[in-house]
Parts: C-alpha cells; structure tokens; sequence
C-alpha cells in the first residue's frame, strides 16, 4: 500500500491542499478532489490535448504530469477562464465559430488557445496549426477551430483597446 502526501498549491488562484498517491496524474487529482471536469483523460499517453492544464504557466498534459508535480504550482484549468459568469474572449470565439460538435476536446483546445494567444496575440495560420498539433478532435472541427482563433485573437484585441 502506498502512502499519500499532502501537497499545497494554487488552482485556478485559491491555495488548495489535498492527500495524493505517488501514482495519481493530475487529471485525476482534479477530478476526484476538486470536482473539475473540464481536463479529461482520453488518449492516456499525452496525444490527443484533451487533459490539457497549465502549470506555472505553461500547459503539460494532465494524464501524463503526476499529481505530486504540482506541490508549490500554480495550476490553472479552463474552469477558471470564465469570470463573473462571463466567458473569456477565446470561449466566446468557439461558441461564435462553432469550433466543437460533441466538446469532448474542446477545454483542452480552449486551453492551448488561450496559452497561444498569451505568447502571441496575432498568430499567422502556420503558427496557429503548429502551436495546436498536439490537440486532436474525432468530429474534425479543425476549420472552425481555425476561425475561432482569429476571432478570439480579435476579440482580445478589441478588449485591450476599450
């Protein structure tokens, strides 16, 4: 039997603490002790983009980062992009552009969106296909996903000038 730790961290800005094995991933920590969903464990080898979380700033792959790794992190998850029940500019995007048919990837495209438009706020076509080669989606809504950067890209710009 193997004995759980207690690790401190911030997710999505609020310090937390929780009791984990050495084994659980990341996915699993935030499902079971927090009750957020949004990251989902699909391909379980880090493929597919559908666990897709950020830690101190940069996104990792939930299914694949141990639960321990995020002792003293800062943890954000698509769950925090919304606020006072308004959506983020990149969520508003791919509702606008319909960029998901069933959503099971979509946090995780959301996700990386947002770390894309982080890094750069006017990705070319190119960058955009390259920055999201590690997010699949089984409906291919990848035409839409594409519309719903530029529009969020957009989107924030605007925000920034208001």
């Amino acid at each position: 039997m193997t004995a759980a730790r207690t690790i401190t961290f911030k997710l999505n800005g609020a310090p937390v603490t929780a009791d984990v094995k050495p084994h659980h991933n990341l996915v699993e920590l935030l499902q079971t002790h927090f009750g957020l969903t949004g990251a989902r464990e699909s391909c379980g080898q880090g493929l597919c983009g559908c666990c897709t979380v950020v830690v101190n700033g940069k996104a990792v792959s939930g299914c694949l980062y141990l639960a321990l790794f995020v002792d003293g992190a800062e943890v954000t998850t698509v769950e925090s992009l919304d606020t006072r029940d308004k959506l983020s500019p990149v969520q508003e995007a791919f509702v606008e552009a319909s960029a998901f048919q069933c959503g099971y990837c979509t946090p995780g495209f959301i996700m990386m969106v947002t770390q894309l438009l982080d890094e750069n706020p006017d990705p070319s076509d190119d960058q955009i296909r390259h920055y999201l080669t590690g997010n699949l989606c089984r409906c291919a809504t990848y035409p839409e996903v594409m519309d719903a950067v530029k529009l969020a890209a957009k989107k924030r710009k605007a925000g920034a000038t208001a």
